[in-house]
């Protein structure tokens, strides 16, 4: 059985370039891509992307840095974002706020997230959206014994804003979704695919996420959707498991579907649940696989990052 543990690091960047760069291809399909580093950087590498996470917080962010080949916020966006942030109203469209946050802090998120809806174009509000990502963990990075040292919500979002990463436009038409990772698959062509495997857990979404789940919640306006965001994931990858077996079959399913895709390359952290050997058993009932490559960091972690190309 699988009990919940504490969550592992699911990447380094420069192990997964290092990987990438060794495979010819010129377009990607990462199914989960939770953050949107990766999909930054193959654009950056004139890789047509094709970005897909079944979290609308995290399909926010590959919108911001991953879809967007142009746009910016104005200081007149920020402006309007901002406006009368810290104001109460009579009640909160989003009462979650409250498990989160301070009662005028959860004001502000409220007013803001309101603010964002009024922007002209679905990009700007992605942007608008991750930069207040940035202010959530800032703001739950803190203690009861170091609040006095924050600064106000409003000016963080300001110097958050400064230090965007402007928009990159590699000419090709890079894409985002929000959809479970299975169908993405199915209807994404592409010449690689990097899969990351979710971590096993037999808990919640809610609570596999931990303080991330704050984003969620504040995106889509309240807590009542994680019923239905577990029961969408319950038989495929990425939903909770209570067996290594189950984890496995999940993963076979989802790798059937993705034959139509010429490169594989699959990432996985070896905690010691799931290990490299069941995965590459299970790549190879259905490929052959080319290459292990491994790095190993469980000194710091106690974890070993693998990729494992097919």
């Amino acid at each position: 059985m699988l009990s919940p543990t504490k969550q592992n690091p699911k990447s380094w960047l420069a192990f997964d370039l290092n990987v990438l760069r060794r495979i010819k291809f010129a377009s990607a399909a990462l199914p989960f891509c939770d953050t949107p580093a990766l999909g930054s950087y193959l654009k950056r590498m004139n890789v047509r992307v094709a970005a897909n996470d079944p979290l609308q917080s995290a399909w926010t962010q590959c919108q911001t840095r991953v879809a967007n080949g142009r746009e910016r916020l104005t200081d007149d966006d920020v402006s309007a974002v901002l406006d009368e942030a810290y104001v109460p109203g009579y009640r909160y469209s989003n009462e979650a706020l409250r498990d989160w946050f301070s009662e005028t802090d959860s004001w502000w998120f409220d007013n803001v997230r309101t603010n964002i809806d009024k922007l002209e174009s679905p990009i700007k509000r992605s942007i608008a959206a991750t930069i207040v990502f940035g202010v959530g963990d800032y703001v739950l990075s803190f203690a009861e014994d170091t609040r006095e040292l924050r600064q106000p919500l409003s000016n963080v979002f300001r110097r958050l804003w400064t230090v965007e990463p402007g928009p990159f436009d590699n000419g090709e038409s890079n894409t985002c979704s929000n959809k479970n990772a299975d169908d993405f698959i199915a209807e994404t062509p592409a010449e690689l695919m990097f899969l990351r495997l979710p971590a096993a857990h037999a808990v919640t979404i809610r609570n596999y996420l931990g303080r991330r789940a704050w984003r969620e919640e504040w995106l889509r306006g309240g807590n009542d959707f994680w019923t239905d965001v577990d029961a969408s994931s319950s038989t495929r990858l990425g939903g909770a498991t209570e067996t290594k077996s189950q984890y496995l079959h999940h993963l076979d399913e989802t790798l059937r579907r993705s034959t139509h895709i010429r490169h594989w390359a699959i990432a996985h952290v070896e905690t010691g649940f799931i290990s490299t050997q069941d995965i590459v058993d299970t790549i190879a009932d259905i490929r052959r696989v080319d290459t292990i490559y491994t790095k190993d960091f469980s000194e710091l972690t106690r974890t070993k990052a693998v990729i494992i190309t097919a």
